[in-house]
């Protein structure tokens, strides 16, 4: 590894644990400010804490990959991704804020389903177990990315980027909470920011600037810089479809709930669609440029979801080259933390204040949720311990499952009156299951399982609530926050 790349990687290490000891001092005194920082996010933190937490090393290595493999027809999720954002900045972000205050300052999204509904224990526990099961092995498919960076780009160990990867992330944020998390995300979503600005433009200049490039890459193949390139129309229902998932993921929608006032909704609203817009487009740039270069300079290109690290490690020098693979670590960490700290908030609030410990103190139950951290972060280090371990493969469609479980129940809790709780129960469990029912049987490849499943997970939560509503009455708790 050159001096340049261990210089860079240290400076970012020790900048990620410094943070966490600003926050360990600021904000884990009470289990408000280490699960939540006390609802005091800015606008800007809250913005790009949520684009870093969303992105991960996806957005660096699998959508260039597609762009590089696919062309421009690959730029429809992005699309589905930017739209899918948008709306839940619109629709969840001021209504979750006000909301989970409202009915009894929830901290966490099952303790805010649980407080949503009379006699809402049940969906709190099950609500909580599949964030705490599928976050677990969500944590472990990101320690195998930093695991395999450090092998692919680094030269070094897989073993030794496993734990220099997870050691700094349950550091930070065992130690500083969800402040610590936030303010790293923040850290972190300026670094990919800046890379995916740098990286495309470098090389489409090596590749002979934007029309050289387009004449390279038709020369590859016609059709690659074609939109409907191979797409119809199911096709295109399934790139927009990433879209759906936003709506019912744990990590990026606490932290909606994190920020000072609904006031400031707008505003971090702008900032982080910005920051997506601009990343997204980024993101595919590299791959397409990465295509023109790697074909004009004759650079072999083994493994298409590598062509982020190609381009840094032959376009920069060393020193410029080790802050754009810190970007991809920052991007893998930032998921990360998100995960960790949004599962052990649910074993202290749903399991263990809830069942065990009603009357713990503040700093027992801080205590409790440092704890669970590390739990969680040693089981996913034992998944990720073998680099083939089969868990990439059950992550790559938890996406969908999340999206389709609690999706429909997020949007409808906030807006409609007349939900009641078996009809989010039903509703949460049909869609997980369809999700499940749709990989197993091979379906996947037709259409991406979360537009049954999110379908269906709406359309059984709505009658099963309306059947209730006229047999029982509305058994749901009226929506009383300002909308």
């Amino acid at each position: 590894m050159h001096i340049g790349t261990i210089v860079g990687l240290t400076i970012y290490f020790i900048a990620m644990l410094g943070i966490g000891f600003y926050a360990w001092r600021k904000s884990t005194s009470d289990i408000d400010g280490y699960v939540l920082g006390g609802r005091s996010l800015g606008p800007g933190v809250t913005a790009l804490s949520a684009g870093a937490a969303d992105m991960s090393g996806w957005l660096m290595l699998g959508l260039p990959g597609a762009m590089f493999v696919t062309g421009l027809s690959a730029a429809w999720i992005g699309v589905g991704l930017f739209l899918g954002a948008l709306t839940n900045w619109l629709i969840v972000a001021p209504r979750l804020r006000d909301r989970t205050v409202d009915v009894g300052d929830a901290l966490t999204i099952p303790d805010y389903f649980g407080k949503r509904f009379p006699n809402g224990q049940s969906l709190q526990v099950v609500s909580s177990a599949v964030i705490v099961i599928f976050f677990t092995l969500y944590t472990a498919s990101g320690l195998v990315a930093g695991g395999k960076l450090f092998d692919s780009a680094f030269g070094e160990s897989y073993t030794l980027g496993l734990f220099l990867t997870g050691g700094v992330v349950v550091a930070y944020t065992l130690f500083g909470g969800f402040l610590a998390v936030s303010l790293t995300d923040f850290v972190q979503g300026c670094i990919m920011f800046v890379a995916m600005i740098m990286v495309p433009i470098v090389a489409l200049t090596g590749a002979g600037g934007w029309d050289h490039a387009g004449q390279v890459i038709r020369s590859v193949d016609p059709q690659h810089m074609e939109l409907w390139k191979g797409l119809g129309a199911v096709g295109l229902i399934s790139s927009l479809a990433w879209g759906l998932g936003y709506f019912g993921q744990p990590h990026i929608i606490v932290r909606f709930m994190a920020i000072k006032s609904r006031d400031q909704v707008p505003t971090a609203r702008n900032i982080g669609m910005g920051w997506m817009l601009v990343t997204l487009i980024g993101s595919l740039s590299v791959g397409l440029a990465g295509l023109a270069y790697a074909t004009e300079n004759n650079v072999p290109i083994d493994d298409p979801e590598t062509i982020f690290i190609v381009l840094s490690d032959v376009l920069f020098n060393p020193w410029i080259s080790g802050f754009l693979l810190a970007a991809i670590l920052a991007a893998i960490m930032s998921t990360i933390s998100s995960q960790l700290l949004v599962s052990s908030s649910s074993i202290v609030e749903d399991y263990y204040r809830r069942f065990f410990r009603r009357e713990a103190s503040q700093k027992e139950l801080v205590l409790a949720g440092r704890i669970s951290v590390l739990v969680v972060a040693l089981v996913a280090l034992a998944i990720a311990w073998n680099p083939n371990a089969n868990v990439l493969s059950i992550v790559s469609h938890a996406w969908a499952g999340f999206g389709a479980a609690f999706g429909p129940l997020v949007i409808l809790s906030l807006t409609w009156n007349r939900l009641t709780r078996n009809g989010a129960m039903a509703g949460m469990i049909v869609g997980a299951l369809v999700v499940g029912f749709w990989i197993a049987i091979g379906w996947s490849d037709w259409l991406y399982e979360i537009v049954p499943g999110f379908a269906l997970s709406w359309l059984v939560t709505w009658l099963v609530s309306i059947m209730e509503g006229e047999e029982a009455g509305d058994t749901a708790q009226p929506i009383t926050a300002a909308e």
